[in-house]
This record gives structure tokens, C-alpha cells and sequence, in this order.
């Protein structure tokens, strides 16, 4: 079995490879995931994180909290022990950083989040980040203080490729790219989009290298094909034939019925 690798393996490694990451959804896609050589996964915090772990043991895990599930440095320390002892190897939070310190002081991994950020949306929009001079020190100074905060990593998303260069340059955190060309320590994507199961928006950065939905599709069709045809030979009296049978020695049934009639 491969070696997982833990948060000092990743630090030490921190500009010497690429590392793969996927969002994934169960554990038949972690298992896949894991056999293709991914190294990270991202995942909730939930009961469903025992699946994803027992199908790929050697996979490095962040799992996000249930959004408010967070609200304070007790909280953050509770849930992020809890997440651990199912299975997480860190935390992904996107909230204040009183509570990301709190929770690295205790020696609970952290993932921040800068660039866009789906729970923060609807503050800027589902757009690039970081395209003028005064978002890219925003997000330059939110990623210090990550960092200062002891948070080990932070997904930068949708972020301009030369901005998430010199980020990833200028921090000892790892950086999960997901939007951001080749500049970071990961090359993050959701399975979904890898796969072709999203069914709603593709973003621009996401590329489909399968389409499960069709091939799952003709696996159903062959499901009803197979029905019918049993339905069919039943009815017809094709199905089954003597091969399918077991069959009484004639004489042990006749011995049988003598039996029965005289008892």
C-alpha cells in the first residue's frame, strides 16, 4: 500500500511537484481516484467521510464543515478533532482567522481559502478575483494572514495566473490551484466535471475527459433489455429449461408418493 503522506510530507515537497486534488463524491470515485495516483481529496465533514476513507486509505483528506457549523474557536477546535477521528487529515474553513489560529494551535490542519469563494459570493459575484491592482493585495494580504494564523494551506480560486504565481512563490503554505493555469503546488478539480456528471455550469477552467452519464445510461438500457428478454422467455415458456432444473431420482420420487399416500 502506498504511504499516505502527511502535512510535513506535502511542505517538504512544496515546489519540488505537482500534486493532484479532486473534490469526489463517493467512495467508488475515491477508489478510482486513489488507483489513478490523486493525492489530496476535499470532502464534508459528515458520515459519508468514513466511505471516501476506507476506499482510499492512502489518500490525503481535507473535509469542509457543514457551513455554520463554525461559529466560534471552541467550535472550530470541537469539529475539527471530530473530522479527524473520522478520517480527515485537515480541515478546510474559510471563516475568521481568531478561529483558524486557534485550531492550528492545537495542532489541527488547516486549508484556507482565498480568490473566489462560492460561500462568499454573493459579496463578488461567481467571477475572477483578483484582476485589479486592489483585489490582488487583498488577496495577497488575506493569504499572509492565513498564514501567519498557522493555517498549512489555502486553495486560491479563479485567481489570475501571473497573481497565483507570485502567491505560491511567496508563501511556505501550499497552494491549491483550481482556475489558476499552472501556478500552484495542486492542480485542483471536481470529479463531477472530470467525469461529466455536473449537471449544471462547466466553468471556464474545468475540462471533461469521460461522459459517465452516457455510458451509465447504456449500462441502464441493457438493465431493461435484460428484463424484458427474461420477461419475454418466461411467458413464452423458453425460460427455464431442463439445464436450469434439479431434478428427484424418478424412483425417489415414486417412493415418495407411496409414502405420502400411506400415512
Amino acid at each position: 500500500m502506498t504511504k499516505k503522506r502527511s502535512v510535513y510530507d506535502f511542505l517538504q515537497s512544496k515546489g519540488k511537484q505537482k500534486f493532484l486534488e479532486l473534490h469526489v463524491n463517493d467512495g467508488l470515485e475515491a477508489a478510482a481516484a486513489a488507483e489513478a495516483g490523486v493525492d489530496i481529496f476535499t470532502f464534508e465533514v459528515s458520515p459519508a467521510l468514513l466511505e471516501i476513507r476506507s476506499a482510499a486509505p492512502s489518500v490525503f483528506i481535507q473535509a469542509a464543515p457543514k457551513q455554520g457549523a463554525i461559529c466560534s474557536a471552541s467550535d472550530g477546535i470541537r469539529v475539527g478533532f471530530e473530522a479527524l477521528e473520522i478520517g480527515a487529515d485537515a480541515v478546510y474553513f474559510t471563516g475568521n482567522l481568531t478561529i483558524v489560529e486557534a485550531m492550528a494551535k492545537e495542532g489541527i490542519p488547516v486549508t484556507g481559502h482565498v480568490g473566489l469563494v462560492p460561500r462568499w459570493a454573493t459579496w463578488t459575484n461567481y467571477r475572477a478575483i483578483g484582476k485589479t491592482e486592489e483585489e490582488a493585495l487583498g488577496i495577497y494580504r488575506k493569504m499572509k494572514a492565513l498564514e501567519s494564523a498557522g493555517a498549512w494551506a489555502v486553495e486560491m480560486e479563479v485567481v489570475p495566473v501571473q497573481l497565483a504565481d507570485f502567491l505560491t512563490k511567496n508563501t511556505r503554505m501550499i497552494t491549491q490551484g483550481m482556475g489558476c493555469g499552472s501556478a500552484c503546488d495542486t492542480q485542483y478539480l471536481f470529479s463531477a466535471d472530470i467525469l461529466g456528471t455536473n449537471s449544471g455550469h462547466y466553468p471556464r477552467h474545468a475540462k471533461r475527459y469521460a461522459d459517465i452519464p452516457s455510458e451509465l445510461a447504456k449500462v441502464q438500457r441493457l438493465r431493461v433489455d435484460a428484463y424484458r428478454a427474461f420477461a419475454s422467455e418466461v411467458e413464452a415458456g423458453i425460460y427455464p429449461e431442463p439445464k436450469h432444473e434439479v431434478r428427484m431420482d424418478e424412483r425417489m420420487f415414486d417412493a415418495f408418493l407411496e409414502k405420502v399416500a400411506n400415512a
